[in-house]
C-alpha cells in the first residue's frame, strides 16, 4: 500500500516529504524511490510541517502507532478496509481514511485512474482534504463510512483473493498432472471479462449450475486423497445448486 500509494501521489506531482517505517531499510528503498527522505524508526525524526500522515500498515499495527503519533494537530489518515475510523481517534485531532478497492503488490505498477477510494472523515475539513487528495489520482472517489467501508472489504475479499486462491489450488492440481497452467489462463480471462459486462449471477456455468450430478460425483472421487480441496469443492458447489436449484 505504502508504495503503491506513494508512487501514485509522486506522479501525480505531490511532494512526499518524508518515508517512515519499522524497517530502516524499507523506509530508505521507497523514500528513494519517491525523492523523500525516511525517517527513524521511534518517530524521533518525524517533520512536523506535512499536510497529511498516511498509516499504510497492518490493521492490527494502526492503534498502537495512532496513539504514538506526536502531531495531535495534524491529519493522521490509514488506509485499512476493515477497520473503523475511530480506532485513531486518540492519534490526532483530524483523521480520515483513505481506502483504494485494489489488490495491490510492490512488484506491479498500478493506474490508479479507475481504481475506486473511498474516503471518511472526521470532520468537513479532513473529508474535503481527502476528497481533494483523492481526485488527483483517481476519477472514482466516494464518500464511505466504516460501515459501508467493512462490506466492501468483505466483499472484496470474497471477490479477489478468494478466487486468486482457487487459481492457485487449480495450478497445483494442474501440477500433479504435469499440466501447465496457462491452459487455464484464456478461461480465467473470459470469466473476469463476462464479470465486466453482466451480472455474475446471470452468467454461471458448470456443472453444479446444470445439476450434472455425475460430473459433479467424479470429480469428488478424483480429489479423495485430497480432502480439503474435495471439502471446498463440495461446499462451493452446494452454495452454487442451493442459488440456482
Amino acid at each position: 500500500m505504502a508504495t503503491r500509494l506513494g508512487c501514485a501521489f509522486y506522479a501525480a506531482g505531490h511532494s512526499i516529504l518524508q518515508v517512515w517505517s519499522r524497517s530502516a531499510s524499507n523506509a530508505a528503498t521507497l523514500a528513494r524511490k519517491l525523492g523523500a527522505l525516511s525517517a527513524d524508526t521511534d518517530f524521533s525524526q518525524l517533520r512536523d510541517d506535512a499536510d497529511i500522515y498516511i498509516l499504510c500498515v497492518s490493521d492490527d499495527a494502526i492503534a498502537e502507532l495512532a496513539d504514538r503519533f506526536p502531531f495531535k494537530d495534524k491529519l493522521l489518515v490509514h488506509t485499512s478496509g476493515a477497520t473503523a475510523l475511530d480506532i485513531i481517534r486518540n492519534g490526532a485531532q483530524h483523521t480520515g481514511v483513505f481506502y483504494p478497492l485494489q489488490t495491490l503488490s510492490k512488484v506491479k505498477d498500478l493506474d490508479f485512474l479507475d481504481i475506486p477510494i473511498g474516503i471518511e472523515g472526521s470532520d468537513e475539513r479532513a473529508h474535503a482534504c481527502l476528497n481533494k487528495l483523492g481526485a488527483t489520482i483517481s476519477e472514482k472517489v466516494y464518500p464511505v463510512d466504516s460501515g459501508q467501508r467493512l462490506t466492501l472489504h468483505l466483499a472484496a475479499v470474497v471477490a479477489c483473493n478468494f478466487s486468486n486462491h482457487m487459481y492457485a489450488l487449480a495450478e497445483g492440481l494442474l501440477q500433479e498432472h504435469q499440466l501447465s497452467f496457462d491452459l487455464l489462463r484464456p478461461l480465467i480471462q473470459e470469466t473476469a471479462q463476462k464479470a465486466m459486462f453482466f451480472s455474475p449471477s446471470k452468467v454461471q456455468t458448470g456443472p453444479a449450475a446444470r445439476g450434472d450430478a455425475g460430473t459433479l460425483i467424479r470429480h469428488l472421487e478424483m480429489l479423495e486423497n485430497n480432502s480439503s480441496l474435495q471439502a471446498i469443492y463440495k461446499l462451493v458447489s452446494d452454495s452454487i445448486i442451493e442459488k440456482y436449484h
